[in-house]
């Protein structure tokens, strides 16, 4: 046997291997690939973490005079929601929250919206800032101030972390708050441990990503809201938790 085929024998010897070697590394590749967009989809839409309005044993903070509602506080629906305000998915939510309060959910007093904090600090870093921003404005002016500050952003911001910071005082003078107390309340830092013990509230309960929102029927019985959901997915869950006596 010649010197040449010897080689062509050799060649030829390492192609299988190498091949399986080859397809191992792409399988691991794509599997890298679409984990890392499966992370990315969970923190918007929660796909696949729970089904949508399945009764839960999620525990949360008890809704009291220190959250930020919009409805009657008495209400015997409400719908608590952790929520970033670069989280792009959040702001959609946020328009169909507002939906549903102007429906009779809201207008009739059978659901309230409670809004919590909950910032992806690694995605979008200006979100803390922006919620201890909205606690100044609360600070300043009281919870309607609080949701009149709360809607703008979300009406402003192009999300992912794409809100320009000097528009938070612009914001707050916009809505009728004097704008140098609400720059000396945002400097001070004073709301940062807040917005922080909100999003360990979060995180301890199972929250994995935003909008993330329970439902808090009259008896107490839970039931989950992954991410952004259109209206008529929130409509059927409200009808559920409504049934709890």
């Amino acid at each position: 046997m010649t010197e040449s085929n010897n080689n062509n024998e050799e060649k030829n010897s390492l192609v299988v291997p190498i091949s399986i070697i080859v397809a191992g590394v792409l399988v691991a590749v794509t599997i890298f690939f679409t984990s890392s967009r499966v992370k990315t989809d969970s923190r918007g839409q929660q796909a696949g973490l729970n089904p949508q309005g399945a009764e839960s044993t999620i525990t949360i903070k008890p809704v009291s005079a220190d959250d930020h509602v919009l409805g009657d506080p008495n209400a015997p629906v409400k719908i608590v929601e952790y929520s970033d305000f670069e989280c792009p998915f959040c702001k959609s939510f946020h328009m169909t929250m507002g939906a549903v309060m102007q429906s009779d959910y809201g207008k009739s007093g059978k659901v309230a919206w409670v809004y919590r904090h909950f910032p992806l600090t690694s995605l979008h870093p200006k979100a803390p800032r922006e919620a201890e921003a909205s606690e100044c404005a609360n600070e300043l002016g009281g919870n309607l101030k609080f949701w009149e500050f709360a809607n703008k952003i979300f009406e402003v911001t192009p999300s992912n972390n794409g809100l320009d910071p000097v528009i938070l005082p612009q914001i707050a003078e916009a809505i009728g708050l004097n704008r140098r107390a609400f720059e000396v309340c945002l400097d001070s830092g004073r709301y940062k441990g807040e917005v922080e013990r909100s999003v360990e509230e979060a995180l301890d309960a199972g929250g994995t990503g935003t909008p993330w929102s329970v439902v808090v029927a009259k008896n107490g019985k839970t039931f989950l809201i992954n991410g952004a959901q259109k209206y008529e997915t929130v409509k059927s869950i409200l009808e559920e938790a409504l049934e709890e006596k």
